[in-house]
């Protein structure tokens, strides 16, 4: 997909928000906890799928929560595998 896709952290919804070309294309829904973001939930819009959306967009969010200084848990099966992976990312594992 060669379309702009841009990660943004909407704390009100509590979810990590892709949107491509300024169309919400996905979500990765967490929970926060002291130093700690548990990732619960990832979806992409049907319209968007199979465009590497969701892997874009779970590490948008990782790189987010990196830069924030805050460990992750994966609850959600989907930034999970994306983790495992994706090794340069297993050191934000708060069970690491």
């Amino acid at each position: 997909m060669s379309d702009e896709l841009v990660v943004t952290d909407n704390r009100d919804e509590r979810r990590y928000e892709a949107h491509v070309n300024g169309e919400l294309a996905g979500c990765v829904y967490y929970r926060e906890h002291t130093g700690e973001v548990v990732l619960v939930h990832t979806e992409v819009a049907q319209a968007f799928e199979g465009h590497g959306v969701g892997g874009r967009l779970v590490a948008g969010t990782l790189d987010d929560i990196r830069a924030r200084g805050l460990k992750v848990t994966a609850s959600c099966p989907f930034a999970r595998g994306y983790i495992e992976r994706h090794p340069e990312y297993a050191d934000l594992l708060a069970s690491a």
